[in-house]
């Protein structure tokens, strides 16, 4: 022990003796265990953390049929929680959108509507107050009681512990208030958290209509999960589930199907946003390794460099009887102190950046990202601080070994600058590897970021405002919501400088969009296998492709008068009219069905679009009259050039004149579709962070090789320039070698950045190195960090002095 104190004494007065190249090498690998700091605490708290709940380990959710279904239908999910004989408890769970309305101004909230024994299932006991209980249920509409989060607690009740039996409204019906969550308590979706938790049998006061007593309603339950029973293993539990399955479908062949179900550990939402986050974060990790190697071999070039200026102190320490082991010992010493303060750097840094991400929501007030560092990510960062000292630390050895303490003694350093290829060089070549990897990867994504920018949405976002709202938080349902909207949509046209005023129940690429199964006319057999296609589906208005400025291609548009008395109608899109009546021509005037057998006429095409996501393939899509499907949700499209801010506050007046108490949320068209530029520009972003980290890595290791070489060759430089050597020559002998490691190292990289296409396209859709604009941008990125890397070293070089060099001999 009191060797290893001795070392680390030795070591810190020899990196205090250098304090350029102890900031240099902290710096450095500060870069790299920050970036994977970083990176890890969003895998671990999206993917790896279970949920915070009590026994998380025997904890699962339930997906159904080939493509992972979480959505059940309620008296399904009745079925299975009653007869399964695996669980402890099955809870159930919706979210909802909401008004509230606690004394003050109506505000939008999200609601979490779970089943009554929800929080027993789950085993969470209250903050404040109590939870309710499925004793509490009784019916519909026969809970009216809520639990608060801690956060909506906290940050709108102002920690008041006498919340506790007070009645608010929730789309103005009374609740009362019977507990508060406990604060680490998030419900049961990752990166959302919802303000209120609200019985799920009250699901008609919030949503409008319910569906709890529909079987062929798979969607009326979002997600269910429990605990196993002790001893219960999940493939046991699969092959229970699928007996009662079984029995469903045979119990009712026309409402169930694809009742086969598998278990999963809770997370990001089943098999539709959690595969594609997953690959993202996953790829991100594999990128976050590369810069920590970019920053191992950069450390490694620089230990290597240090132990070539002081090979003459170990040659006398060698020369004077000491073994190779206490050198070796005190070199990875000095590693692991460097490393250490590298690791401390980088986590503080890291820190900073994760307290910014826990408290950012990227796009909707619900949604939080909560990546707060636990135990695992400092047990990471201190495994790759252990890991990255040896690596670094270990580079010097073989040169240690093979000094020769006389002949260093008698005739100077063994440095072979310039004469062969030397470990460093190949650590600099990977170095700039890796450097022209992720310079590949960050012009990728941007990229793809400027292809989903100027992509055809289908809709023309710019002079359009939106204002959204769901008329059932106001008690608009049924029969009373077409005709609100009507009066919303008379008084928003008559605005000065309006152009025109559509509605739509849900705008294209917002997330939650209702799909439809689509039948040939001719169909007699509606099973799901006969379908002819799958359609998004969405309920306007008459102008609202007017003022969407969507593009309507044949046939007439909607009126008024298609109303639930006219015959049904729809327009569709060009993919609907090819999958189902095989061309556009052909489709106007034709008929399709639903899988009730209601036959509903196309009357128009309109222009394809995006509807689900920007990344999507095409797809079909119908449009229906809203007066034949009536909808409480309400997006309303005002299109106008007047300056947005003037907009927003005259249709917020105008709303607000009609009711009060109906919270409205207004922004232009572009602001809301933040949702769905997110993933390109978070891939955007993130890769270009750690392509400038790259670059940052590879411009100091370039230069530190650079600098090196002319400092080792300044009296050969000297004299070439005094037997009449020209600045290109001079030029090519100090940093010739420079620049063909940069070469090597450059065309290496992107080799492996066109090979690992697949790890690009988990990242960025489409991705492909292979784009001529992205090959270019590479050469000339490279090329510039070359340039700047060599630039102060080839100064250097061209302003040497014989006469100065042959004074100071």
């Amino acid at each position: 022990m009191k060797l290893i104190f001795k070392d680390m004494r030795f070591s810190l007065r020899m990196l205090r003796k250098s304090p350029g190249f102890t900031i240099a090498a902290v710096l450095t690998l500060a870069l790299g265990i920050g970036a994977n700091a970083v990176v890890f605490s969003v895998l671990n708290s999206l993917i790896l953390r279970p949920l915070d709940v009590p026994e998380p380990e025997n904890l699962f959710m339930l997906e159904r049929g080939a493509h992972h279904l979480g959505a059940q239908s309620y008296p399904d999910y009745v079925d299975l929680r009653d007869r399964n004989r695996s669980f402890e408890d099955l809870a159930a769970y919706d979210i909802a959108p909401a008004g509230l309305d606690a004394g003050t101004n109506p505000m939008r909230i999200w609601v979490e509507l779970v089943s009554g024994n929800y929080f027993d299932a789950l085993k969470i006991q209250p903050h404040v107050g109590r939870v309710f209980h499925a004793s509490d249920e009784h019916g519909a509409n026969s809970a009216p009681y809520v639990v608060l989060s801690y956060a909506y607690w906290h940050t709108h009740f102002h920690d008041d512990h006498g919340v506790v039996g007070r009645t608010v409204q929730v789309n103005k019906h009374p609740f009362t208030v019977v507990g508060v969550a406990p604060p680490e308590f998030h419900g049961t979706l990752m990166m959302f958290h919802p303000d209120l938790f609200v019985p799920i049998v009250n699901q008609e006061q919030l949503s409008g209509a319910s569906t709890l007593n529909l079987r062929n309603i798979h969607d009326s339950v979002f997600m269910v999960m429990g605990h196993l029973k002790a001893g219960v293993t999940p493939a046991q539990a699969a092959a229970d589930l699928n007996s009662i399955g079984a029995y469903l479908e045979k119990s009712y062949p026309k409402e169930d199907s694809q009742m086969s179900f598998n278990l999963e550990r809770p997370g990001l939402y089943g098999h539709h946003l959690g595969p594609p986050i997953q690959a993202f974060v996953t790829g991100l990790m594999l990128l976050a390794g590369l810069i920590l190697l970019a920053a191992c071999a950069n450390l490694g070039s620089l230990f290597a460099a240090r132990a070539t200026d002081r090979s003459r102190e170990v040659a006398l320490r060698l020369a004077l009887g000491a073994t190779h082991k206490p050198i070796l010992r005190q070199l990875f010493t000095e590693a692991l102190l460097v490393s250490l303060m590298g690791s401390i750097v980088g986590l503080l840094g890291s820190s900073a950046v994760l307290r910014w991400l826990s408290a950012w929501h990227p796009f909707d007030p619900g949604v939080s990202v909560g990546v707060n560092p636990d135990t695992h990510v400092y047990v990471v960062a201190l495994l790759l601080t252990l890991v990255s000292a040896f690596l670094f630390g270990a580079v010097p050895v073989r040169q240690i070994f093979r000094i020769q303490p006389y002949g260093v003694i008698k005739f100077g350093s063994t440095g072979t600058v310039g004469r062969r290829v030397t470990f460093r060089d190949l650590l600099l070549v990977g170095q700039i590897a890796i450097c022209a990897v992720l310079v590949t990867s960050s012009i990728v994504a941007v990229r793809g970021l400027i292809r989903s920018l100027h992509s055809s949405f289908g809709f023309e976002m710019q002079n359009a405002m939106l204002a959204d709202t769901d008329l059932s938080m106001a008690g608009y349902n049924g029969d009373k919501a077409p005709v609100m909207q009507k009066h919303m949509i008379s008084a928003l046209e008559a605005i000065p400088g309006v152009e025109s005023v559509g509605l739509i129940d849900s705008p294209p690429l917002y997330y939650g969009v209702n799909s439809v199964n689509i039948f040939r006319d001719q169909t007699t057999d509606m099973r799901l296998a006969n379908a002819a296609a799958q359609a998004v589906s969405y309920k306007v208005s008459p102008d609202y492709f007017r003022a969407a400025g969507t593009a309507l291609l044949s046939g007439r548009n909607f009126t008024w008068h298609d109303d639930k008395e006219a015959p049904q109608v729809a327009v569709i899109n060009q993919e609907f009219a090819q999958k189902v009546f095989g061309s556009v021509s052909s489709a106007v005037g034709g008929y399709y069905k639903m899988r009730d057998g209601t036959r509903i006429q196309v009357v128009g095409i309109a222009e394809q679009g995006k509807y689900t996501s920007l990344t999507e393939d095409p797809q079909p899509a119908v449009f229906l009259p809203l007066l034949q499907s009536p909808s409480s949700s309400t997006w309303i499209v005002v299109r106008s050039k007047r300056e947005p801010q003037q907009l927003a506050m005259a249709m917020k007046s105008v709303l607000r004149d009609l009711d009060a108490a109906l919270p409205v949320n207004i922004q232009t068209w572009p602001q809301e579709l933040e949702s769905a530029l997110f993933p390109s520009r978070m891939a955007a972003v993130s890769l270009g962070v750690l392509g400038v980290m790259a670059a940052m890595l590879a411009v100091t290791g370039i230069f530190g090789m650079a600098a090196y070489s002319v400092s080792k060759r300044w009296r050969e430089l000297g004299v070439r320039v005094a037997v009449g050597a020209q600045s290109r020559q001079v030029l090519q002998t100090a940093l010739g070698r420079a620049v063909k490691l940069l070469v090597a190292g450059s065309v290496a990289g992107l080799f492996l950045g066109i090979l690992a296409s697949r790890v690009l396209a988990a990242i960025v859709y489409q991705a492909t190195p292979r784009d001529p604009v992205v090959l270019g941008g590479v050469v000339v990125a490279m090329s510039l960090l070359g340039l700047v890397a060599t630039w102060i070293p080839a100064r250097r070089a061209l302003a040497i002095d014989p006469l100065i060099l042959m004074r100071e001999q």
